[in-house]
């Protein structure tokens, strides 16, 4: 059982390495930038983190977005 204990730290900490990666750097970088969280994380997922963190940079800041008042 202690023998198992290394490893077992180990794959956890991996594990969180990823989760951060491919959720928590991503949605959080999307936040700050004014972009939707969920699809930059699909987006992630499906292509990789560095390519979708590299395009979040790239894009900058979301425009603003105007509201119009309806009569």
């Amino acid at each position: 059982m202690l023998n198992i204990l290394p490893s077992l730290l180990l794959l956890l900490l991996f594990l969180v390495l990823i989760f951060w990666l491919y959720i928590l750097l991503p949605a959080g970088m999307a936040k700050r930038r004014g972009r939707s969280a969920v699809i930059w994380v699909l987006i992630c997922l499906v292509s990789s983190p560095l390519l979708g963190c590299l395009l979040l940079l790239a894009l900058g800041d979301a425009p603003p977005q105007t509201t119009r008042i309806q009569r």
